[in-house]
Protein backbone atom coordinates (compact mmCIF):
# COMPACT_ATOMS: atom_id res chain seq x y z
CA UNK A 1 0.00 0.00 0.00
CA UNK A 2 1.37 3.49 -0.92
CA UNK A 3 1.22 5.99 2.07
CA UNK A 4 -0.77 9.57 1.14
CA UNK A 5 1.53 12.22 2.73
CA UNK A 6 0.94 15.40 1.92
CA UNK A 7 4.91 16.70 2.56
CA UNK A 8 5.51 13.88 0.57
CA UNK A 9 3.48 14.48 -2.51
CA UNK A 10 4.77 18.19 -2.41
CA UNK A 11 7.98 17.57 -2.64
CA UNK A 12 7.18 15.13 -5.81
CA UNK A 13 5.29 17.60 -7.59
CA UNK A 14 8.12 20.25 -6.57
CA UNK A 15 10.42 18.35 -7.98
CA UNK A 16 8.77 17.51 -11.42
CA UNK A 17 7.88 21.39 -11.37
CA UNK A 18 11.31 22.32 -11.17
CA UNK A 19 12.17 19.24 -13.63
CA UNK A 20 9.86 20.73 -15.92
CA UNK A 21 11.03 24.20 -15.56
CA UNK A 22 14.65 23.19 -16.72
CA UNK A 23 13.85 21.44 -19.52
CA UNK A 24 11.02 24.29 -20.76
CA UNK A 25 12.90 27.30 -19.98
CA UNK A 26 15.81 26.80 -23.12
CA UNK A 27 13.06 26.27 -25.41
CA UNK A 28 10.92 29.00 -24.19
CA UNK A 29 14.27 31.10 -24.69
CA UNK A 30 14.83 30.18 -28.07
CA UNK A 31 11.07 30.66 -28.84
CA UNK A 32 11.06 34.37 -27.72
CA UNK A 33 14.43 34.87 -29.78
CA UNK A 34 12.79 33.20 -32.61
CA UNK A 35 9.78 36.12 -32.48
CA UNK A 36 12.29 39.18 -32.02
CA UNK A 37 14.95 41.25 -34.52
CA UNK A 38 18.48 41.12 -34.91
CA UNK A 39 18.95 44.45 -32.84
CA UNK A 40 17.31 43.25 -29.79
CA UNK A 41 20.11 41.02 -28.88
CA UNK A 42 23.26 43.85 -29.56
CA UNK A 43 21.99 44.72 -25.72
CA UNK A 44 23.52 41.72 -24.61
CA UNK A 45 20.27 40.59 -22.65
CA UNK A 46 17.67 38.21 -23.76
CA UNK A 47 14.45 39.45 -23.94
CA UNK A 48 11.74 37.33 -21.70
CA UNK A 49 8.79 37.68 -23.75
CA UNK A 50 7.52 36.98 -27.01
CA UNK A 51 7.77 39.88 -29.53
CA UNK A 52 5.73 41.20 -32.56
CA UNK A 53 7.90 39.20 -35.38
CA UNK A 54 7.06 35.80 -35.16
CA UNK A 55 5.30 35.67 -37.87
CA UNK A 56 7.97 37.68 -40.89
CA UNK A 57 10.67 35.51 -39.04
CA UNK A 58 9.16 32.26 -39.43
CA UNK A 59 7.89 33.12 -42.63
CA UNK A 60 11.15 34.54 -44.15
CA UNK A 61 12.72 31.44 -43.04
CA UNK A 62 10.22 28.99 -44.77
CA UNK A 63 10.18 30.97 -47.80
CA UNK A 64 13.62 31.99 -48.24
CA UNK A 65 16.31 30.97 -46.49
CA UNK A 66 19.68 33.10 -45.19
CA UNK A 67 21.77 34.16 -48.25
CA UNK A 68 24.47 35.33 -46.36
CA UNK A 69 25.09 32.35 -45.20
CA UNK A 70 23.82 30.12 -47.93
CA UNK A 71 21.13 28.11 -46.01
CA UNK A 72 18.18 27.80 -48.47
CA UNK A 73 15.17 27.82 -47.10
CA UNK A 74 14.09 25.93 -44.06
CA UNK A 75 10.77 23.71 -45.81
CA UNK A 76 13.65 22.29 -48.56
CA UNK A 77 16.17 21.53 -45.62
CA UNK A 78 13.22 19.96 -43.34
CA UNK A 79 12.09 18.03 -46.87
CA UNK A 80 15.46 16.74 -46.70
CA UNK A 81 15.76 16.23 -43.16
CA UNK A 82 12.58 13.87 -43.34
CA UNK A 83 13.67 12.12 -46.70
CA UNK A 84 16.66 10.38 -44.47
CA UNK A 85 14.89 10.08 -41.35
CA UNK A 86 12.31 7.70 -42.57
CA UNK A 87 14.82 6.28 -45.07
CA UNK A 88 17.21 5.25 -41.86
CA UNK A 89 14.27 4.52 -39.53
CA UNK A 90 12.22 2.41 -42.18
CA UNK A 91 15.77 0.76 -43.20
CA UNK A 92 16.87 -0.38 -40.05
CA UNK A 93 14.27 -2.08 -38.88
CA UNK A 94 13.14 -3.56 -42.54
CA UNK A 95 17.10 -5.28 -42.20
CA UNK A 96 16.82 -5.57 -38.63
CA UNK A 97 13.64 -7.87 -38.28
CA UNK A 98 14.81 -9.80 -41.73
CA UNK A 99 18.72 -10.23 -39.87
CA UNK A 100 17.15 -11.66 -36.62
CA UNK A 101 14.81 -13.98 -38.65
CA UNK A 102 17.32 -15.88 -40.57
CA UNK A 103 19.30 -15.69 -36.66
CA UNK A 104 16.58 -17.21 -34.39
CA UNK A 105 14.60 -19.46 -37.15
CA UNK A 106 17.28 -20.43 -39.48
CA UNK A 107 20.19 -23.13 -38.78
CA UNK A 108 22.99 -23.14 -40.71
CA UNK A 109 26.83 -22.76 -40.59
CA UNK A 110 28.61 -20.23 -38.19
CA UNK A 111 25.34 -18.87 -37.55
CA UNK A 112 26.20 -17.26 -34.03
CA UNK A 113 29.28 -15.97 -35.59
CA UNK A 114 27.32 -13.89 -38.22
CA UNK A 115 25.19 -12.94 -34.71
CA UNK A 116 28.22 -11.61 -32.90
CA UNK A 117 29.82 -10.48 -36.23
CA UNK A 118 27.09 -7.88 -36.46
CA UNK A 119 26.81 -7.26 -32.20
CA UNK A 120 30.37 -6.21 -32.21
CA UNK A 121 29.68 -3.25 -34.47
CA UNK A 122 28.47 -1.37 -31.80
CA UNK A 123 32.07 -0.91 -31.19
CA UNK A 124 32.11 1.06 -34.68
CA UNK A 125 29.65 4.28 -35.26
CA UNK A 126 29.70 6.38 -38.22
CA UNK A 127 32.30 8.37 -36.55
CA UNK A 128 34.74 6.08 -35.87
CA UNK A 129 34.69 4.96 -39.83
CA UNK A 130 34.15 8.06 -40.84
CA UNK A 131 36.56 8.86 -43.82
CA UNK A 132 36.62 4.94 -44.90
CA UNK A 133 32.95 5.14 -45.05
CA UNK A 134 33.26 8.52 -46.88
CA UNK A 135 35.76 7.46 -49.29
CA UNK A 136 33.88 4.17 -50.35
CA UNK A 137 30.20 6.68 -50.85
CA UNK A 138 32.30 9.02 -52.72
CA UNK A 139 33.95 6.57 -54.98
CA UNK A 140 30.05 5.16 -55.65
CA UNK A 141 29.23 8.74 -56.86
CA UNK A 142 26.79 9.22 -53.71
CA UNK A 143 27.95 12.56 -52.30
CA UNK A 144 25.12 15.12 -52.31
CA UNK A 145 22.13 12.39 -52.66
CA UNK A 146 19.72 11.13 -50.29
CA UNK A 147 21.32 7.25 -51.11
CA UNK A 148 24.46 8.98 -49.80
CA UNK A 149 22.30 10.67 -46.92
CA UNK A 150 21.00 7.32 -45.54
CA UNK A 151 22.66 4.17 -46.70
CA UNK A 152 25.52 4.30 -44.83
CA UNK A 153 23.66 4.64 -41.32
CA UNK A 154 20.46 1.90 -42.26
CA UNK A 155 22.47 -1.02 -40.51
CA UNK A 156 21.86 -1.26 -36.86
CA UNK A 157 23.37 -3.92 -34.48
CA UNK A 158 21.03 -2.58 -31.62
CA UNK A 159 17.98 -2.92 -33.96
CA UNK A 160 18.78 -6.61 -35.10
CA UNK A 161 19.85 -7.68 -31.28
CA UNK A 162 16.24 -6.29 -30.01
CA UNK A 163 13.98 -8.46 -33.04
CA UNK A 164 16.40 -11.48 -31.83
CA UNK A 165 15.34 -11.12 -28.39
CA UNK A 166 11.67 -10.69 -29.14
CA UNK A 167 11.85 -13.86 -31.48
CA UNK A 168 13.53 -15.52 -28.77
CA UNK A 169 10.29 -15.06 -26.39
CA UNK A 170 7.95 -16.45 -29.28
CA UNK A 171 6.55 -20.16 -27.78
CA UNK A 172 8.01 -23.29 -30.10
CA UNK A 173 4.72 -24.50 -29.90
CA UNK A 174 3.77 -21.34 -31.61
CA UNK A 175 6.23 -22.43 -34.54
CA UNK A 176 5.12 -25.87 -34.28
CA UNK A 177 1.49 -25.02 -35.03
CA UNK A 178 2.70 -22.65 -38.45
CA UNK A 179 4.33 -25.72 -39.56
CA UNK A 180 1.82 -28.23 -39.12
CA UNK A 181 -0.80 -25.90 -40.56
CA UNK A 182 1.46 -25.90 -44.00
CA UNK A 183 2.77 -22.33 -43.32
CA UNK A 184 6.08 -22.26 -45.05
CA UNK A 185 8.83 -19.92 -43.68
CA UNK A 186 8.07 -16.46 -45.32
CA UNK A 187 4.29 -16.86 -44.69
CA UNK A 188 5.18 -17.51 -40.85
CA UNK A 189 7.28 -14.22 -40.67
CA UNK A 190 4.80 -12.06 -42.65
CA UNK A 191 1.68 -13.45 -40.83
CA UNK A 192 2.95 -13.92 -37.56
CA UNK A 193 5.84 -12.64 -36.27
CA UNK A 194 5.63 -9.07 -38.02
CA UNK A 195 2.10 -8.93 -36.44
CA UNK A 196 4.19 -10.07 -32.94
CA UNK A 197 6.40 -7.53 -33.46
CA UNK A 198 4.97 -4.10 -34.71
CA UNK A 199 5.08 -3.00 -31.11
CA UNK A 200 8.54 -3.35 -31.07
CA UNK A 201 8.68 -1.49 -33.86
CA UNK A 202 6.42 1.54 -33.45
CA UNK A 203 8.86 2.16 -30.72
CA UNK A 204 11.91 1.46 -32.81
CA UNK A 205 10.27 3.75 -35.40
CA UNK A 206 10.49 7.02 -32.81
CA UNK A 207 13.98 6.13 -31.77
CA UNK A 208 15.68 5.53 -35.10
CA UNK A 209 13.33 8.25 -36.42
CA UNK A 210 15.19 10.66 -34.35
CA UNK A 211 18.39 9.49 -34.80
CA UNK A 212 18.00 10.29 -38.08
CA UNK A 213 16.10 13.44 -37.21
CA UNK A 214 19.36 14.51 -35.39
CA UNK A 215 22.17 14.00 -37.72
CA UNK A 216 24.76 16.28 -37.77
CA UNK A 217 28.36 15.31 -39.07
CA UNK A 218 27.79 12.98 -41.48
CA UNK A 219 25.30 15.48 -43.68
CA UNK A 220 27.36 18.13 -42.91
CA UNK A 221 30.49 16.07 -44.33
CA UNK A 222 28.96 15.12 -48.13
CA UNK A 223 26.70 17.90 -48.07
CA UNK A 224 27.85 20.65 -50.56
CA UNK A 225 25.43 21.36 -52.67
CA UNK A 226 22.51 23.45 -50.52
CA UNK A 227 19.35 21.33 -52.39
CA UNK A 228 20.66 18.33 -50.11
CA UNK A 229 20.77 20.20 -46.87
CA UNK A 230 19.31 19.07 -43.73
CA UNK A 231 17.92 20.79 -41.27
CA UNK A 232 20.48 20.30 -38.08
CA UNK A 233 23.40 21.08 -40.71
CA UNK A 234 21.89 23.97 -41.57
CA UNK A 235 21.32 25.66 -37.91
CA UNK A 236 25.25 24.67 -37.94
CA UNK A 237 25.79 26.57 -41.13
CA UNK A 238 23.27 29.58 -40.19
CA UNK A 239 25.46 30.22 -36.82
CA UNK A 240 28.41 30.18 -38.94
CA UNK A 241 27.98 33.86 -40.40
CA UNK A 242 31.18 34.35 -42.50
CA UNK A 243 30.36 38.10 -43.19
CA UNK A 244 28.67 39.01 -40.41
CA UNK A 245 27.52 38.20 -36.98
CA UNK A 246 25.06 35.04 -37.05
CA UNK A 247 21.54 36.21 -37.18
CA UNK A 248 20.08 35.02 -33.61
CA UNK A 249 16.41 35.54 -34.50
CA UNK A 250 16.37 33.58 -37.67
CA UNK A 251 18.66 30.46 -35.99
CA UNK A 252 16.32 30.13 -33.31
CA UNK A 253 13.77 30.39 -35.49
CA UNK A 254 14.64 27.55 -37.52
CA UNK A 255 15.75 25.60 -34.42
CA UNK A 256 11.99 25.85 -33.65
CA UNK A 257 11.19 24.37 -36.52
CA UNK A 258 12.96 21.70 -36.38
CA UNK A 259 11.72 20.39 -33.29
CA UNK A 260 8.06 20.10 -34.85
CA UNK A 261 8.46 16.92 -37.15
CA UNK A 262 10.22 14.69 -33.82
CA UNK A 263 7.37 15.64 -31.51
CA UNK A 264 4.74 14.99 -33.85
CA UNK A 265 6.18 11.74 -34.17
CA UNK A 266 6.82 11.17 -30.31
CA UNK A 267 3.62 12.60 -29.33
CA UNK A 268 1.62 10.83 -32.37
CA UNK A 269 2.94 7.49 -31.67
CA UNK A 270 3.08 7.72 -27.89
CA UNK A 271 0.67 4.87 -26.93
CA UNK A 272 2.72 2.25 -29.33
CA UNK A 273 6.48 3.20 -28.11
CA UNK A 274 5.47 3.08 -24.27
CA UNK A 275 3.85 -0.06 -24.84
CA UNK A 276 6.92 -1.79 -26.89
CA UNK A 277 9.03 -0.29 -24.47
CA UNK A 278 7.28 -2.22 -21.26
CA UNK A 279 5.84 -5.07 -23.31
CA UNK A 280 7.36 -8.35 -22.29
CA UNK A 281 5.64 -11.42 -23.11
CA UNK A 282 4.10 -12.60 -26.56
Amino acid sequence: MVENRPGLNLLAHLVLILGVAAVALPVWIAFVASTHTATDFMSGTIPMWPGPHLAENYGRMLDRGVSTSGTPPVASMMWNSLVMALCIAIGKIIISVTSAFAIVYFRFPFRMLAFWCIFITLMLPVEVRIVPTFKVVADLGMLNSFAGLSIPLIASATATFLFRQVFLTIPDELTEAARIDGAGPMKFFRDILIPLSRTNMAALFVILFIYGWNQYLWPLLITTDAKYYTIVAGIRRMADAVDGLPQWHLVMATAMLAMLPPVIVVVTMQKLFVKGLVETEK
